[in-house]
């Protein structure tokens, strides 16, 4: 089971840290959902994709058709070519008990976080018999206060999806299992199956944040990897983004989902950001310590030609020349006017002993 202190998560029957910290580093989640088609091969070939591609979870989806579906729900969209209803693609998307062992047993000896998200209580129970590192709710269960109570009482951290809620509904939700004492993190998410950049809505992470006062996050469903790098920057504690072996595999998430290859690029991206966003520079220091670099790289002021002593300096006689180890180009303005005390042969750098003194 997974132990709750702060603000941080950790579990004791796996290796893996799970799930939000909140600040660095932030919890990828791969997000398999129906990708695999109902093939159960096709499931454990993305588990070890995700792994390879750096990611701390993966992440799938449990149907029970009778549990979570009547025989007369409506197609979103009529995508199967084999279901002729909407209840009968959910009942070839189920896994059994033990092969639902089987995809967590194969998590674990990958060293990354087994995830799924129920879509009624019956999937909470059986999930509950295999269990998962943290509950993953998806945006259409988010008002599903019944489950949420029950999911709340496993003592199992929560991540929250909130696109298809009102503020009003997501407080009830964030109300009841808060009271449970569980650790929580909401995801900002738009239900839209690719959503469109001016959709993504990052602005609303930082208004969980300050509401709520948990973890935050988006969970991505553009298909690209530009949202979860923009999200990175703002500091998110999860980021969760649909995952797909091929854009030429079959299904309704598709178009929604990056490719593993574009996941690893992703994880790499947001690694990079932690890491910039966490080393401010103090750039005066950093300027001293490069002393050596700044003399050969930067420019002095050196003769154009061959000066006499004598010589009233005009700026037609002076060059701006590398290195830097003699009066500093930035000194012109004060170099002009000023007269030379010695001859000065040309490209020699100047220095206050070639000059009289200032009155």
């Amino acid at each position: 089971m997974v132990k709750f202190d702060g603000d941080y998560m950790s579990t004791q029957d796996q290796t893996v840290n799970i799930p939000f910290k909140i600040g660095n580093p932030c919890f990828i989640i791969g997000e398999v959902g129906q990708n695999h088609d109902g093939s159960l091969g096709l499931a454990h070939a993305f588990i070890d994709a995700i792994a390879d591609a750096g990611a701390d979870a993966v992440k799938f989806q449990t149907h029970i058709a009778s549990a979570e579906s009547t025989p007369s729900e409506p197609w979103r969209v009529k995508f199967s070519k084999q279901d002729d209803t909407r209840y009968e693609y959910w009942k070839r998307m189920e896994f059994t008990l033990d092969q639902w062992h089987g995809l967590k047993s194969h998590a674990e000896d990958r060293d990354i976080a087994f995830m799924s998200t129920p879509f009624s209580i019956e999937a909470v129970d059986l999930l509950t018999k295999v269990g998962v590192a943290a509950w993953k709710v998806g945006s259409g269960e988010t008002n599903n206060l019944p489950m949420l109570k029950i999911m709340s009482e496993t003592g199992i951290p929560i991540i929250l999806s909130t696109g298809m809620s009102t503020f009003e509904e997501i407080d009830a939700s964030v109300n009841l299992i808060k009271a449970s004492g569980v650790g929580l993190a909401i995801l900002q998410c738009t239900s839209a199956y690719p959503s469109v950049p001016e959709e993504i809505g990052l602005n609303v992470i930082s208004e969980y944040r300050s509401r709520y006062n948990c973890a935050v996050g988006l969970s991505d469903h553009s298909g690209k990897v530009y949202a979860g790098l923009s999200a990175a920057t703002i500091g998110i504690d999860v980021l969760e983004v649909h995952v797909t072996l091929s854009r030429h595999l079959f299904g309704p998430d598709i178009p929604s989902s990056i490719t593993t290859q574009e996941l690893r690029q992703l994880v790499d991206g947001v690694r990079y950001i932690e890491t910039v966003t966490e080393h401010p520079v103090n750039k005066d220091l950093k300027a001293n310590e490069l002393s050596e670099l700044r003399r050969t790289f930067t420019k002095s002021i050196v003769a154009r030609n061959d000066l006499k002593s004598g010589t009233l300096l005009e700026e037609k006689h002076l060059s701006l020349k590398k290195p830097g180890i003699g009066i500093p180009a930035s000194n012109l303005h004060k170099i002009i006017g000023r007269t030379l005390v010695r001859d000065i042969s040309i490209d020699s750098f100047l220095s206050e002993t070639d000059l009289a003194p200032m009155d």
